[in-house]
């Protein structure tokens, strides 16, 4: 297993706690004052045409059943589900495992309690959201209670095991995850990330491991869990108590309330770092402390890199620490690509990350681009370079040609719809004419 990324405290943790102790304070009930309302009566939205289901418990063996279909044509039709194992809970409700009795299929479904009076934000950005890297909304219902309370039920595909899980797996046999699998499940984290950051716009707010799906057959990850999700305005005001303490960008800490996607990137770029060191980078007990555990691998930020971050922050007052080696922060036989996309990741000014689709084109996902890489079990990869239109619409041509193998572009034309160079290309056919 890995040792702790940087040994001994290279300096008084209570000099730093006391000098981030004017950070803007958050309080846990701001996400539920603030960001959870929602603009409109439900009433009015299309949401409330699903179907009340009868029964409501997620008790094991309890069976539920609604309608499904009688849109565009199709036949309206009752199917049940039996709930089998509670997979997951919190303060946003339960997600249980179920089995359709209809066709035996496994599903996973997310009862949250709804407010009568406001549109369901999750349910509204699922039904935009169609990628292999994101889990699908299969269908959503409504059931209540004898107290009369409502619930939304959606109902999404079964994927058994988080990368959380994994890590666990491998930390108890006091084993490293296989490289392979780090790039792997890396790799699918930004190609969900570069659709839901650009198609739909969505902003997730949440990544974390929990949150990372993986099927152990196919190794195929998906993100879930868009509780926390959010299109993102510019010039609109967000709170900045969001995200997962461990997987926290700096801004939010900050206070910032104008933030970007890139609030994804940093936490993927912590996933990857969790992944390569088999522990979180930053285990910061409390929103002071995980600043701390910030500025002792990158240093204390400059004004300009605070400024960046949250203009309206104007209290500078942090001792200066020096910024780890990020050759330190792992061990030494780590790939240097994976070094450096770590590095790039992490960075305190928002714009200085990368993007989710130039985290994709990095050195460090060479290996999955070669022709015949298989999985450890010999399986082949999971579908990686199935990109949708809209998200390389605006790519730079250079970039796509690093993003799509050439056996890839053959097999598929994608050379002719995404052009390297078309003024290149028309000088070479003009050069190869006689």
């Amino acid at each position: 297993m890995a040792s702790m990324p940087l040994g001994p405290q290279q300096f008084q943790q209570p000099e730093v706690a006391l000098a981030v102790a004017a950070l803007p304070p958050q309080a846990e009930n701001d996400r539920l004052s603030v960001d959870s309302r929602r603009s409109s009566d439900v009433s009015s939205d299309k949401e409330m045409s699903a179907p009340v289901a009868e029964g409501n418990d997620a008790l094991t063996g309890h069976i539920i059943s609604t309608t499904i279909g009688g849109k565009n044509g199709e036949p309206k039709r009752t199917i049940s589900y039996m709930a089998e194992r509670v997979v997951g809970t919190g303060s946003f409700g339960i997600v249980f495992q179920a089995k359709c009795l209809e066709t035996g299929e496994l599903v996973a479904i997310k009862k949250v309690l709804q407010d009568r009076r406001y549109k369901n934000r999750e349910l509204q950005l699922m039904r935009l959201m169609d990628h292999p890297n994101v889990v699908s909304l299969k269908h959503c219902f409504f059931s209540t209670t004898c107290r009369d309370e409502l619930f939304l039920n959606l109902v999404m595909e079964y994927v058994p095991e988080t990368i959380f899980r994994v890590t666990k797996h491998y930390d108890s046999m006091n084993q490293r995850i296989p490289l392979i699998y780090v790039k792997l499940y890396t790799y699918q984290i930004f190609r969900g990330l570069a659709y839901i950051h650009t198609v739909p716009g969505v902003c997730h707010r949440d990544v974390k491991p929990q949150n990372l799906l993986v099927d152990p057959l196919t190794h195929q990850v998906k993100l879930c869990d868009f509780g926390s999700a959010k299109v993102l305005v510019k010039g609109e005001s967000n709170i900045s108590y969001i995200c997962s303490r461990y997987y926290r960008a700096p801004e939010l800490i900050f206070g910032a309330t104008e933030y970007t996607t890139s609030i994804d990137i940093w936490s993927a770029g912590c996933v990857l770092a969790e992944l390569l060191l088999g522990q979180p980078l930053f285990p910061g007990e409390n929103q002071v402390d995980q600043l701390v555990e910030i500025i002792k691998v990158l240093g204390t930020p400059t004004r300009e890199e605070i400024r960046c971050m949250n203009p309206n922050y104007t209290d500078f007052r942090f001792p200066h620490i020096k910024a780890h080696p990020w050759h330190k922060v792992f061990h030494k036989r780590m790939p240097p690509e994976a070094i450096d996309l770590a590095s790039r990741l992490l960075q305190y000014s928002p714009k200085l990350r990368c993007n989710a689709l130039e985290a994709l084109a990095h050195p460090f996902f060479d290996e999955l681009r070669e022709p015949n890489v298989r999985l450890p079990n010999g399986r082949p990869l999971p579908p990686l370079f199935n990109f949708k239109e809209e998200q390389l619409a605006g790519a730079d041509p250079e970039l796509v040609v690093k993003l799509i193998p050439e056996n890839i572009r053959r097999q598929t034309g994608l050379s002719f719809q995404y052009p390297v160079d078309t003024q290149a290309q028309a000088q070479a056919q003009a050069q190869a004419q006689p």
